[in-house]
């Protein structure tokens, strides 16, 4: 069998990128590098029964047991948010804005497989980073990512919407990177959307329930001065400026955009205290 009938099965199936998904699949089995496979490529049953899998819209990551973000192959399969591209743009962001502070503390919230706090973590060696995850499924991947890429990192089970999290922490925190749930509740999305945890993906009616409840948790963890970076859906971006500057505790609200122009991400500094 080629490649290019497993390129076909899979635009039969809907699957938004048939030749890239073909493409990994088949260098995963063959152990080569993704670029060494053309559609004229001779491969192997093992490849089919794969394809076959992700034609049934099971996340290529979860097949392939990995999500790459930046310079990391992230852990992942059920149970754990599977990292997407854009957020690279975030985590890049955090990892500059501290490139010149000394052992910056960094904290991600919602960390799931870890994509934000690793990624700074990996760029900074010397920074203290602590990831906040509630599900005890996610911390599973969570864990095994601390250790393969930053074993120095703390890992809390806690519930972002409790501002009392990390007391050792409170108005410390030079770096808060946070991807939390957001997609307002609705259906007719990509399947592969619905194969994340629930509670890892949607956030109300309108995609805002988990950022209006730890906007104080935000704001006690930040030293003054502190950098504040969240992503979120490109519809609430006016909301979540909105919520920070409400708190009070925020200024230089600004909304950042993905690489597609996307309203995605808010940023703040954490206003002195008074």
């Amino acid at each position: 069998m080629k490649l290019a009938e497993i390129i076909a099965l899979l635009a039969d199936a809907g699957v938004a990128s048939p030749d890239w998904d073909a493409r990994m699949l088949a260098a995963h089995v063959l152990g080569v590098g993704h670029m060494s496979v053309r559609p004229g490529t001779e491969v192997p049953g093992e490849v089919l029964a794969l394809a076959r899998r992700r034609a049934a819209r099971e996340p290529l990551q979860h097949i392939l047991g990995t999500a790459p973000f930046g310079p990391l192959d992230l852990a992942v399969g059920p149970g754990v948010f599977i990292p997407r591209p854009e957020t690279e743009v975030l985590a890049d962001w955090g990892a500059r804005q501290v490139a010149s502070t000394s052992s910056p503390v960094v904290v991600d919230l919602c960390a799931g497989s870890g994509a934000l706090g690793l990624y700074v973590a990996t760029q900074r060696r010397d920074a203290d980073v602590t990831l906040v995850e509630k599900s005890a499924e996610a911390l599973t991947w969570l864990r095994r990512n601390v250790e393969t890429f930053a074993p120095r990192a703390s890992i809390v089970q806690a519930d972002v919407t409790d501002p009392a999290i990390l007391p050792e922490l409170h108005g410390r925190v030079d770096l808060l990177l946070t991807n939390p749930p957001y997609v307002p509740e609705t259906g007719g999305l990509e399947p592969e959307v619905y194969a994340d945890p629930h509670d890892a993906v949607f956030a109300g009616a309108d995609g805002m329930s988990v950022i209006d409840r730890m906007t104080s948790t935000l704001a006690a963890l930040l030293a003054d001065g502190g950098l504040l970076g969240v992503e979120h859906d490109e519809t609430t971006a006016e909301a979540v400026a909105a919520v920070l500057a409400g708190h009070g505790g925020f200024a230089e609200i600004a909304t950042m955009p993905d690489l597609t122009g996307r309203p995605r991400f808010t940023t703040a500094v954490r206003r002195a205290s008074v």
